[in-house]
C-alpha cells in the first residue's frame, strides 16, 4: 500500500525532540524499512535535527518536512489565531494541517493515517479518495468531542493503545467492528536490566544504601506527582526513602506563572532533602537512571491510556507502585505491581504500599522477576508487526 502518515503537528519524526507518540511512530517505520512491508510517506513538523535523521535514507519511507518556525508561517499562524477561533485544534496545528493536507491531496495514496489527532479526518473529507485511519494514543475520540460522529464514521479503522481507548470509541457506536486495541511496545534491547550504566548513584546525590523510587515524566497535576510529594512526607520517619524524579525540573517549566507549580515547590520544601530531581534527561539515559531504582512509581491521577514508563519500568525489572486508571492495569500484573485507587484515601495508600516494598526486599525480588518475564509482551517488533497486520485490513 501506499500510506500517508499525519503526524502531531508538535514534535517532529524521526523523534529526535522525544515524544512517545514520536517513538512509536519511529518504531513502525524501522520495521517498515527493514520488511519493505509499505510506501510509507510521513508529513511532519520541520526540525534541522530530523532533517538530517539517518532514517531519511530509508527506500520504504519518506519524510515531508513542513516549517512552523519560519517568518512567514509565524505570520501565518497569527492569522490563524484570529481568524480560525473556532477550529478544531489550537491554531499552530491547524496551521501544521492545512499546510500538510495541501502537499497530501496532491498525491496519491491508498490510505492515511492520522497519529493521535482524530479531528484532522475533518479537514480530509471530500478532499481524498484515500481511506482514513487513526492511531489514538491519548487523542480522544468519545461522545464528549465536537464533531464526534463526522469522525468516526470517516474512518475505516481505527487503532487504540488500549481497551481503555477502545471501549471510549465505542461509546459511539456499541456495535463498532472497526477499532482495534495494538498495545505500545518498547525496544527490549535499549531497556535491559543487564545493560551497563555510566551513572551511578552517587553522581546524582544518592548512597548505595537509600531506597531509591523513580517518577519519570513531566511535572504536571495529573501525573500525580503532588500526591507522591505528600505521601512521601508522611514517611519522615524513614530518612533513606529517596524519590529521584526524571523529566522537567520544579522550576522553569513555564514562563507564565502556575498555581500548581507553587503548590509543588512548597510540597518539595517539606522534603527537599530526601528529592533529586534530574532535569530533561534524554530517551537513551532513561535506562541508566531507572537502573539506579529500587521501585518505579506511576501515581497518575487521571484516566493514562496507555504510559510507556510502565512499559520501560517493567523492562528494566522494577516492582511498580501505580494507579488503577485508564489503560494502566492492562499493562501489568498482581505479580509486578501494586495498583491503588485514587479515592480519598490515595495518599495514605501510596505511603504505606511504599514503605511495605521498602520493608520486604524479598518482595521486591518476585516483582522484578516478574517485571522481566510480563516486558516480553511489549517488545517493538510485536508491536509494530501487529500494528501493520491491523491496518492493512482497514
Amino acid at each position: 500500500m501506499k500510506i500517508a502518515i499525519l503526524t502531531s503537528g508538535i514534535l517532529p519524526v524521526p523523534a529526535v525532540q522525544g515524544g512517545a507518540v514520536e517513538n512509536l511512530i519511529d518504531f513502525y517505520l524501522e520495521y517498515n524499512d527493514r520488511h519493505r512491508l509499505h510506501d510509507i510517506t510521513v508529513y511532519s513538523v520541520w526540525h534541522p535535527e530530523a532533517e538530517r535523521h539517518p532514517a531519511l535514507k530509508s527506500e520504504a519511507n519518506h519524510y515531508e518536512f513542513i516549517r512552523v518556525d519560519s517568518l512567514m508561517a509565524k505570520v501565518a499562524k497569527r492569522l490563524y489565531k484570529w481568524l480560525q477561533r473556532d477550529g478544531y485544534y489550537f491554531y499552530t496545528i491547524e496551521y501544521f494541517i492545512d499546510q500538510a493536507v495541501k502537499r497530501l491531496t496532491a498525491q496519491k495514496y491508498d490510505l492515511i493515517l492520522i497519529e493521535n489527532r482524530p479531528g484532522y479526518a475533518l479537514k480530509l473529507t471530500g478532499r481524498t479518495d484515500a481511506k482514513l485511519a487513526y492511531h489514538l494514543h491519548n487523542g480522544k475520540l468519545d461522545t464528549t468531542v465536537k464533531a464526534y460522529q463526522a469522525i468516526y464514521d470517516a474512518a475505516t479503522r481505527i487503532i487504540t493503545v488500549s481497551d481503555y481507548i477502545t471501549n471510549c470509541v465505542r461509546s459511539i457506536n456499541p456495535h463498532d467492528r472497526k477499532t482495534v486495541t495494538v498495545y505500545n511496545g518498547i525496544s527490549l534491547e535499549g531497556f535491559n536490566p543487564n545493560l551497563k550504566s555510566h551513572i551511578k548513584r552517587t553522581d546524582v546525590g544518592l548512597s548505595d544504601d537509600d531506597f531509591v523510587m523513580l517518577l519519570s515524566g513531566r511535572i504536571t497535576p495529573e501525573k500525580g506527582i503532588a500526591e507522591l510529594l505528600t505521601a512521601l512526607n508522611q514517611l519522615k520517619d524513614y530518612p533513606r526513602i529517596k524519590l529521584l524524579i526524571v523529566g522537567d525540573v520544579f522550576y522553569g517549566i513555564k514562563a507564565t506563572w502556575d498555581p500548581f507549580l507553587d503548590k509543588v515547590k512548597e510540597l518539595a520544601e517539606t522534603v527537599k532533602d530526601r528529592v533529586v530531581t534530574t532535569g530533561f534527561v534524554s530517551y537513551d539515559q532513561i535506562p541508566s537512571y531507572l537502573q539506579m531504582a529500587d521501585v518505579a512509581v506511576i501515581p497518575s491521577i487521571w484516566d493514562d491510556p496507555f504510559p510507556t514508563t510502565v512499559l520501560e519500568a517493567q523492562a528494566m525489572g522494577k516492582p511498580i507502585i501505580a494507579t488503577r486508571r485508564g489503560g494502566i492495569p492492562e499493562e501489568v500484573s498482581e505479580d509486578n505491581a501494586i495498583l491503588l485507587d485514587t479515592d480519598e484515601h490515595f495518599v495514605g495508600n501510596l505511603a504505606a504500599a511504599v514503605l511495605h516494598l521498602y520493608q520486604h526486599p524479598e518482595k521486591r525480588s518476585k516483582m522484578a522477576a516478574a517485571s522481566i518475564a510480563r516486558s516480553k509482551m511489549f517488545d517493538k517488533d510485536t508491536y509494530a508487526r501487529n500494528f501493520f497486520k491491523v491496518l492493512e485490513n482497514a
